[in-house]
This record gives C-alpha cells, structure tokens and sequence, in this order.
C-alpha cells in the first residue's frame, strides 16, 4: 500500500536514522559548513503542469498515471508566463506527468516561445507516437525549437520495459527515430536529451562512461542520435520508497546514500537556481519537495498570484532527508549530474 506524503515524511525522518544514528541532513550541511542553502539566480523556472500520465512507470516520484486527473488552470499558466516575461528567467522546465497531455499545452508552448527563454519539454517519448494527433507534436517541437529531454531507462528493450511497462522501450525508439528525422540530435538548434534513472536500488554510474555507451548502443543498434544523457538518482519518494520498503532494500539505500554525501555536489544543488511550481501555482524550492508536500519557506511567497523576486531570493531553502540523493557522488538534478 503506498504511503502519503505526511507518511513517507515520517518515515524518512525515523527509521535507520533513528536506530542507526544516521546524521540526518541538516546536520550534514552544519557539519560542513553549508547550512543553511540558500538560493543564488534564479535560472530554472520549473512548472509541472500536472500529474496525467500514459505511462505508469515504478521509480517515478511524481505517482503520475492515466489514473491521475490534476492539471493546472490556464489561469496559472498565463501567471506563469507573465512571471517569465518580468523576471526574464532564461530556461522554462515543462514537466508532468506527461506534459503534452494538457489540454493547453500546445498553446502554453506558443506563449513561452515569444519569450527569450529556453523551453524544456520532459517528455516520455511514448506518448509522442499514440496516434497521428500525438505524432504532429514533433514538428511541433521542431517549430518551436523545443529542447526535448526524454525518459528511456537504458538502451535494452528488458531493462526499459520491467521499469516503464511492457511496449516502452519500441515505442520510445520509434519517437527517438521521429525526432532525428526532424533534426532532433544533430541540428544544433534542436536539443535532444536522455533521461537515464537505475532501475534497483542503487547509484547511478559515471554519466559521461555511460553517455558514451548509450550513444554507441542506440547508433549502433537503432541509428539514433542524441546529445546528453543525464543521470538521475532515484529518490527514496512515492513508488521508489514504496518500492525500497517492499523489497527491503531502504535501509541499505539510505545508508549508501549518506555515506556517499559529497560536500562538492552540494554547493551546486539546483534549488539554490530553481523555482518549483505545481499544477496548483504553489511554489517549492524542488520537484522532489513539492510531491512531500513540503512548501516553501514561510518567509517566502507561497504561490505564483504573491511572487516576490526579493523574498525569494532571501529564503531559506527547506531540506530533507531525500536530498541526500542529490548530494550523492557526482551528485543528482534535473539535468543530470552537478559535478564531473
């Protein structure tokens, strides 16, 4: 049965580190002297813009499905925009779920491209390729000059498929090959990434050895061509810590999770250059904060209608145990590792 928010707080906050005498991370930071984090540039303005999904994968945090039915109000998505514009935030994140399910998605995309700012779309590939209508969203993409980050579990049809549901892993390869039509990995213009995540409970290897083995796989296997792979450690949230505590994986997880804190990756966490947004408009200093439900400092606006740049940029930013799987080895972001 999986935990509520309020739940998997508690759980994170007790267990192992309770009875192993874990440092919790807070302590971390005071032990090196980086607490409490506090925010630089804002550089990210990251909006997920609901929890609709076609796909119901077993490491995502976000607990996205075809059962899932929040989607943000086109009212939120204009505040969005308009925050954009004023604050000229150079990068725009598009996530889910799966982003282009929203009804006004395509809309949204044509107002954020007459911005002067990049246009993250993090797609899941297998919803490109669901039917013609689906289809046309990759000229679309092209139109717009959409730089398209994509899940795909590894270059193996078994190890996508046991992770992402069976048919993902030659559906994904079908969109994969739709997009290099159009460009998509070559043209500089047109920015193709990968989304890697382990599929057990444990690290991610080296990103630039497994960048370089997934390029040669998929060229060699499939003529596919991409840019960047990302790494991204899973987080011990939602489906991933159910999945941990099932398979009584979690205490050795988070023990490998601590003992791997690297004080290097946590200077460059990317709450300290992302805002957060749910389909709701209330801001979180991460992805990973907002499904814990865990808001935004209290000296900070709470949602998009009260943005103030000043008070945002003066917050505390509010950490947990699970931030552990961003400070990790070369640690862990949205894009990928934060240190080489």
């Amino acid at each position: 049965m999986a935990l509520s928010t309020k739940e998997q707080l508690q759980y994170l906050n007790n267990g192992i580190f309770a009875e192993k005498k874990l440092p919790k991370f807070k302590e971390k930071l005071l032990a090196t002297e980086q607490w409490p984090l506090s925010p630089q540039k804002l550089e990210v303005f990251q909006v997920n813009i609901g929890y609709m999904c076609n796909q119901t994968c077993k490491h995502c945090h976000v607990d996205a499905g075809p059962h899932r039915s929040e989607k943000m109000s086109k009212a939120h998505l204009q505040s969005c925009l308009d925050i954009l514009k004023k604050e000229q935030i150079p990068s725009i994140d598009i996530t889910g779920g799966a982003p282009e399910m929203h009804p006004h998605f395509r809309w949204f995309i044509e107002e954020a491209s007459k911005l002067n700012a990049e246009i993250i779309v993090r797609s899941n590939l297998t919803f490109l390729v669901q039917n013609k209508q689906t289809r046309s969203l990759i000229p679309f993409f092209k139109e717009h000059k959409i730089r398209v980050v994509s899940s795909l579990p590894f270059y193996k049809k078994s190890r996508t498929d046991s992770q992402r549901g069976d048919g993902v892993f030659d559906k994904s390869i079908e969109a994969l090959q739709l997009l290099n039509a159009q460009g998509y990995g070559t043209n500089p213009d047109l920015i193709l990434d990968l989304v890697y995540n382990p599929n057990g409970a444990f690290l991610p290897t080296d990103q630039a050895s497994m960048e370089k083995e997934f390029k040669l796989r998929l060229a060699k296997d499939f003529d596919i061509k991409f840019n960047q792979l990302f790494n991204i450690t899973n987080l011990p949230i939602s489906r991933f810590l159910d999945y941990l505590i099932a398979s009584e994986n979690y205490e050795d997880y988070m023990t490998e999770l601590v003992n791997a804190f690297n004080p290097t990756a946590a200077e460059s966490v990317m709450c300290k250059n992302t805002i957060s947004v749910d389909y709701q408009g209330k801001l979180y200093d991460c992805d990973f904060n907002q499904m814990l439900g865990l808001p935004i400092d209290d000296s900070a606006p709470k949602n998009i209608e009260e943005w103030n740049s000043q008070a945002l940029g003066n917050r505390k930013i509010k950490v947990h145990q699970h931030c552990y799987g961003c400070t990790a080895g070369a640690g862990s972001s949205c894009q990928g590792a934060v240190i080489d």
